[in-house]
């Protein structure tokens, strides 16, 4: 079902996975997050690439690890009790009286503590999704698909999102290199040694990829008139003004419902308007175009799916009075919803550079 080996669209595993986080944003249930981390890694190990940034989801797994104590300690310290059983006690410290309202140290209860690490697992759970997203979407494809009225952005955008990966594939180079020539990579002596490198070797590629961009000519723009820049500034400013007034009649139970639907349609069309005249204002061609087949929209479908499913049942996978004690319960729906999320790992195509294995 999968067919030959090729690269997906990288847009879909940017849905999908979005559509993972925003679950992961709706919720404080501890076994939701770790089945929606335990999702990512699966189809993560299934179809990754093989490529140095397709081995960045390790890092942001380990990154959620930090957060999640980042979170308990800062919230033990200056966090309020939030009633409940004590567990235990830390020194407190008397603040001055223009720190009214912050505590450090204190009486630590079980519901607070609980909280603490269900909030440090949901922010550690949307690193885990955008990790999967990092690791499964090649960055130049997820560049070429960008449309040309957003390609300025997009560049900057995809750069930022290709850090990561980037230095875990030189950080794994450098950590081979010195384990050739028998010196130790552990601890903190070994990560000093290959942290000045990596940081180097960062400088040195976004000089590299500046002076590749300019010798191609970046930036350049086709001939556009001041009156279709007026049109095209005009046209995305009266659509973000009705996106916003169509926003705040969402929030307005008093406003109809048929005027906040026509002005939020209104101002999707005008930006597509917006985009569709300002790309014809870009010199910019691609020899060969991601194709959007089935598997696209199986693995796009999905991602909204969960999304949807976590709006639905928001109110069901949120722990309510966190207790030891209390086994969290989790709806069918948002069950149901995570197992669709696994598709992907066997109705869409190998990457080519592991087909060919």
């Amino acid at each position: 079902m999968m067919g030959r080996p090729r690269w997906l669209n990288p847009f879909a595993w940017w849905a999908w996975a979005l559509g993972l986080a925003v679950m992961a944003s709706r919720t404080t249930n501890p076994l939701v997050l770790g089945c929606i981390v335990a999702v990512a890694a699966y189809v993560v190990a299934a179809r990754r690439p093989d490529a140095a940034w397709g081995r960045s989801f390790r890092l942001f797994l380990i990154l959620g690890v930090w957060v999640i104590a980042i979170r308990v300690v800062l919230g033990i310290a200056f966090g309020a009790p939030d009633g409940g059983r004590v567990l235990f006690s830390l020194p407190s410290l008397a603040l001055p009286a223009w720190a009214a309202g912050v505590r450090f140290g204190g009486e630590v209860t079980e519901p607070a503590l609980l909280s603490l690490i269900f909030d440090g697992m949901r922010l550690a759970a949307i690193l885990a999704c955008v990790g999967a997203a990092n690791s499964l979407a090649s960055p130049s494809r997820l560049l070429k698909a960008t449309p040309a009225a957003l390609y300025e952005t997009g560049v900057a955008v995809v750069v930022a999102l290709t850090f990561a990966p980037q230095i875990v594939g030189d950080a794994d180079r450098l950590r081979t290199a010195r384990r050739l020539r028998g010196r130790d990579t552990r601890g903190l002596r070994g990560f000093g040694s290959v942290a000045v490198p990596v940081l180097e070797g960062a400088l040195e590629k976004s000089l590299h990829l500046a002076a590749a961009m300019d010798s191609r000519g970046y930036g350049r723009m086709g001939h556009a008139s001041d009156a279709r820049r007026r049109m095209i500034g005009g046209t995305f400013l009266a659509a973000l003004l009705c996106a916003a007034i169509g926003a705040y009649s969402a929030l307005d139970e008093r406003i109809p419902t048929t005027a906040m639907v026509s002005l939020l349609s209104g101002s999707i069309a005008m930006i597509v308007v917006a985009f569709i005249i300002a790309s014809r204002a870009r010199i910019r061609t691609v020899y060969r175009r991601d194709p959007w087949r089935t598997p696209e929209w199986t693995t796009t479908g999905v991602g909204l799916v969960c999304a949807i499913a976590a709006i639905a049942t928001a109110s069901s996978i949120t722990m309510q009075g966190p207790s030891i004690f209390t086994m969290p319960q989790v709806p069918l729906i948002a069950i149901c919803a995570l197992a669709l999320c696994l598709l992907p790992a066997w109705l869409t195509p190998l990457p080519p550079d592991r087909g060919r294995q």
